[in-house]
C-alpha cells in the first residue's frame, strides 16, 4: 500500500466519522432547543465537530500533497 492509498484511505474514514459527528452536532443543537439535554452537550458536540473537521481538512491536504 502506497503512502497516497494510505492518505486517501484515511480521509475517507475522517470524513465519514465527520458526518457522523455533524449529525450529532445538529442531534445535540435540537435537543437543547427542546429542553431535553443540557447546553453544555452542544458545546461538546461543537469541540468534537471542529477537531473532526480539522483533521479531514487535514488528511484532504495531505492527499493532495501526495499526488504530484
Amino acid at each position: 500500500m502506497t503512502l497516497k492509498n494510505v492518505a486517501l484511505l484515511a480521509l475517507l474514514g475522517t470524513l465519514l466519522l465527520t458526518i457522523v459527528v455533524a449529525f450529532d452536532f445538529v442531534n445535540a443543537a435540537s435537543g437543547v432547543l427542546r429542553d431535553i439535554v443540557p447546553p453544555v452537550t452542544v458545546l461538546r458536540s461543537l469541540i468534537y465537530l471542529f477537531a473532526s473537521v480539522s483533521v479531514t481538512v487535514f488528511f484532504y491536504v495531505f492527499s493532495k500533497g501526495q499526488s504530484r
